[in-house]
This record gives C-alpha cells, sequence and structure tokens, in this order.
C-alpha cells in the first residue's frame, strides 16, 4: 500500500549558530521530503485510512476541508493512485480537484461539521462511502501517525511538532517513550482547546509529557506578517530547510522564543519534525527567497 518510500524521509541537523548552543542537539526530520504531494505527515494519517477502505471494499473517500487544504489534495492524489474514488466537502469555492468530485459548503455550514452526521447527510447520494475526517482525525489516521515514531530513536529528550487537529501528536504520544517531551505548538488563537479532544485519545499511560502552546499563532490560522516571513528566509538562508508559512515557520519561529528564553536546558536534544504543507507558501512564493 505505498505511493512513497519512507526511506527518503532524512533526519537533518540545524545550524549550532541558529539555536546558540542552547541545548545538546537540535534535528529536524524532513519529512517533507517524502513526496511533492502527499507529503509530511499527510501521507502517515492517509495510508492506514486507504488500506481499511479499499481492503473493506468502500467504493468511495470522502473527506472535507477548505479550499486551498493540503489534506484534500493528498486524499485526491492518493485515492487516484488506489484507484478508488474521491469526494472531498470544501469550505468556500476555490480548490484543486486533481479528479476529485466536490460539494461545495459556505462557511458557516462548514462549521458543523463535527456533528456526527454532517457529511454522511451531504453524501447520502453516493454508494458504499468511507468518510474520513478533516486532517484524517479518526483510528486510523492517529494509528498511522503513529509510524512516524519509527524515525524517533529514544536519545532525543523533546519531540517538537506542528498541531492542526491533534491526531499526529496523539499517534505520536501513543508510541514513544513516555519519558520524552513531546511539545504541540498550534498556529491558531485560543488553540489549546485541543487539549481535551487529544486527552480522550491518548492511551492509558500515555496521557503525560505533553504540552500545547499557542502563542505564536501571529494572528490566527493561515494569518502571517512581515516578520514571520523574514524569519522563514532567514532560517532557510541559515539551514537550507523550507518552512510552510501555516504550520512550520509558526512551529520553530516559538521554539526559539522558547530556546532564548531559557526554557530547555543544556543537556537536551530536541527533535522537530517537518509535517509538510509547502503547498501552502503558494500565495508568498514571490517573497520567499527559495
Amino acid at each position: 500500500m505505498g505511493i512513497i518510500d519512507d526511506r527518503l524521509a532524512v533526519i537533518q541537523p540545524v545550524s549550532k549558530f541558529w539555536y546558540g548552543n542552547k541545548v545538546a542537539a537540535l534535528d529536524m526530520l524532513r519529512l517533507d521530503l517524502l513526496h511533492p504531494v502527499v507529503s509530511g505527515n499527510k501521507w502517515f494519517k492517509l495510508r492506514l485510512n486507504m488500506k481499511y477502505a479499499v481492503e473493506s471494499g468502500f467504493k468511495a473517500i470522502v473527506t472535507s476541508g477548505g479550499g486551498w487544504s493540503n489534506h484534500l489534495a493528498a486524499t485526491a492524489f492518493a485515492a487516484k493512485h488506489f484507484g478508488i474514488r474521491a469526494i472531498g466537502i470544501v469550505r468556500g469555492e476555490a480548490c484543486k480537484a486533481d479528479g476529485m468530485e466536490l460539494i461545495f459548503v459556505s462557511q458557516e455550514d462548514y462549521k458543523n461539521r463535527h456533528e456526527p452526521q454532517w457529511a454522511s447527510t451531504l453524501v447520502e447520494h453516493f454508494d458504499e462511502v468511507f468518510i474520513i475526517p478533516e486532517g484524517g482525525a479518526n483510528e486510523w489516521g492517529r494509528k498511522g501517525a503513529g509510524l512516524i515514531g519509527r524515525f524517533i530513536n529514544d536519545s532525543y529528550t523533546h519531540i517538537v511538532l506542528a498541531v492542526g487537529t491533534g491526531t499526529m501528536l496523539i499517534g505520536l504520544r501513543n508510541q514513544l517513550d513516555i519519558q520524552q517531551q513531546v511539545l504541540g505548538f498550534v498556529p491558531m488563537k485560543q488553540g489549546a482547546y485541543l487539549k481535551e479532544n487529544i486527552s480522550e485519545h491518548l492511551l492509558n499511560g500515555k496521557n503525560a509529557n505533553w504540552e500545547l502552546f499557542d502563542e505564536w499563532h501571529f494572528g490566527g490560522f493561515g494569518k502571517w506578517n512581515k516578520e514571520l516571513l523574514a524569519f522563514m528566509n532567514d532560517f532557510y538562508t541559515e539551514n537550507k530547510m523550507p518552512l510552510d508559512i501555516v504550520y512550520t515557520s509558526k512551529m520553530m519561529y516559538g521554539l526559539r522564543e522558547m530556546l532564548y528564553g531559557s526554557h530547555f536546558s543544556s543537556h537536551e536534544r530536541i527533535l522537530c519534525i517537518h509535517s509538510g504543507g509547502l503547498q501552502g507558501n503558494v500565495s508568498v512564493k514571490d517573497e520567499l527567497v527559495w
């Protein structure tokens, strides 16, 4: 059930000049290198969902997202690869389909997406559909995200990741050694509301040593300013690693604030996860140095 070769992911050291030797090591797991469309953590959240849908004989995959959703793009590509019909419920109007059939809903209607029957009602005229929640936030998505743990060894004291739905954080917290701290950076205002949902899906004995930070949202989800763009360009110049405007840029900005704010001890070792999403930079591509 593979689209990509997991071996394409590498762990790349971040320049010591960038983090000022505040910790013993700071590395980046480059999941963004896995694939240009099904990049980063998207494939891990989709792979077991796709496997289940195909093996169970479903005729179509249904999922939802915004007009520029990386999740929708990744699902469309993966469904096309596996020869299963793809249906996307889209907030707004703009969307790249890649063969996905689209159902457009209003911003107001989309707010009801967490209601149990919301998606089912919209696609009730289709036969034998398997519904994947936004961001792959279901049992299969969480288990798939846990597979990212195979890249992470026990030498790291802290694992740093961006949080959208919390699916990757749940999967990794359930998979990793409980002694390893998992730090999630949420790129939206008051993102700490995700704590309750995350806690509900953690296994017994795993609801510890994790934390969310939502201070560095830059105005809200998908928002940015010149300071964040300058930060992204400086980070690339120093490390030759592109960040995305929505998730990983805010994660690394917040992490550096914490590093220079003496949040960590000098002996600690940090692994950051690059969760992909570089397609999101299309709106600012003319202002980036790569």
